[in-house]
């Protein structure tokens, strides 16, 4: 089992750059692949980002370019660099910790963190 902290959520100006991390404890980091998804109120949850366990990373069109998501295995982290954030980008971002296994597909979702890009 996984367990899945977030954090770096905050206030930030538009234009502005968080940092997202989430910290994986449990066995078994290096098998998961790792995703951010969030949820503006009133709306569904989305991806955002996602990182396999080789690396490949998957982005909406909404935050290529602008958003990085990255992964350290020795660390048991997957962080998510946000740039050039607009209001549209507020929202509680989550992490996932995914698996397929051969009888059935785990995954393993974080409490969220708030952002919010304001003036």
């Amino acid at each position: 089992q996984v367990q899945l902290v977030e954090s770096g959520g905050g206030l930030v100006q538009p234009g502005g750059s968080l940092r997202l991390s989430c910290a994986a404890s449990g066995r078994g980091f290096r098998f998961y692949d790792m995703g951010w998804y969030r949820q503006a109120p009133g709306k569904e949850r989305e991806l955002v980002a996602t990182i396999t366990t080789g690396g490949s990373t998957n982005y909406a069109d909404s935050v290529k370019g602008r958003f990085t998501i990255s992964r350290d295995n020795a660390k048991n982290t997957v962080d998510l660099q946000m740039n050039s954030l607009k209001p549209e980008d507020t929202a509680v971002y989550y992490c996932n910790a995914d698996r397929i296994l051969p009888t059935a597909t785990v995954d393993y979702w974080g409490q969220g963190t708030q952002v919010t890009v304001s003036s």
